[in-house]
């Protein structure tokens, strides 16, 4: 949920008409949340109440089943687990030797101000300057330090591809990076998603980006279009409507004409049976949307 490439090789983020993101605060709050019902935590994210500002910390930590409905028990799920996907190929990619991290649709994720690879590795967040600028508010009443190693590029797809917004804040296009982008393509148009993935193909090896995204309606269960349609109302509500859904099989297509030579495309169960099984709170991911990393 939040968070154009040239019309494309970019489409990280909503753009938000000068506001940020409502949806990037309900992400960050059920990360926090997280924190704070589950255990054990699948991802383990210190700084996840302490952004959100003392007075949501405070309600939240008074009364945290406010986020524990069925619903959003499994929309909690995905969250987590997505970005605990997200940093453990990232640890893959360090290991072999990627020293660039980009967060497309950043939002309120943490990783960069508890970044384990320290020097290691420098990261990007790419996002709608709005939504930046009121991150970094966020970050400054909560006396959370910028690294050294962040770049934060705040992009206006009327003027910039991200190409060019990367280039600005120092990033190499000679030299192999790793792409994050979660909760993001379902916001775009498919042919944005499409553009932005080829420019990471355009990366040199062993670039990769791990990505969420929606599974077109005609594939899913009755029970999932019924869960997933009353999400997409509640995000409409909100002005940020759902735009893309795909064919898992046609989008591994897509991806291996565009240079990736290694794709990892896990639904539901997979990811529940590596991150969510014998827990005894019986937190599961629900189906609807998948995860693919895709690497040259």
């Amino acid at each position: 949920m939040s968070d154009n490439t040239d019309a494309a090789a970019s489409a990280p983020g909503i753009l938000q008409s000068g506001r940020p993101s409502r949806t990037a605060l309900r992400v960050a709050a059920l990360r926090a949340v997280h924190q704070l019902l589950d255990e054990p935590t699948v991802l383990d994210d210190p700084l996840a109440l302490r952004i959100l500002g003392s007075e949501r910390e405070a309600a939240l930590r008074h009364d945290p089943f406010q986020y524990d409905e069925p619903l959003l028990r499994h929309l909690r799920a995905s969250l987590v687990v997505r970005s605990r996907l997200a940093e453990d190929e990232l640890a893959r990619s360090v290991r072999e030797g990627v020293a660039q991290y980009v967060v497309l649709g950043a939002g309120l994720d943490t990783f960069a101000y508890r970044n384990p690879h320290g020097a290691a590795l420098r990261v990007f967040e790419v996002d709608h300057p709005a939504t930046q600028a009121w991150k970094r508010d966020m970050l400054a009443r909560a006396a959370i330090t910028v690294p050294d190693t962040l770049r934060f590029v705040p992009i206006d797809f009327a003027h910039d591809t991200l190409a060019q917004a990367l280039a600005a804040a120092g990033f190499r296009p000679d030299a192999p990076a790793f792409f994050s982008w979660l909760g993001v393509t379902v916001y775009l148009e498919a042919d944005a998603v499409l553009d932005t993935l080829r420019f990471v193909a355009s990366l040199p090896a062993p670039s990769g980006i791990l990505f969420d995204y929606r599974i077109a309606d005609a594939l899913l269960t009755p029970m999932q279009a019924g869960a997933l349609g009353r999400m997409a109302e509640r995000v409409a509500e909100l002005g940020e409507p759902w735009k893309s859904a795909f064919d898992p099989a046609a989008l591994a297509e897509r991806m291996q004409a565009f240079g990736f030579g290694e794709l990892v495309d896990l639904g539901a169960d997979e990811l529940n049976e590596r991150y969510l099984a014998r827990r005894k709170d019986g937190l599961r991911k629900g189906g609807g949307f998948r995860l693919m990393c895709a690497r040259r």
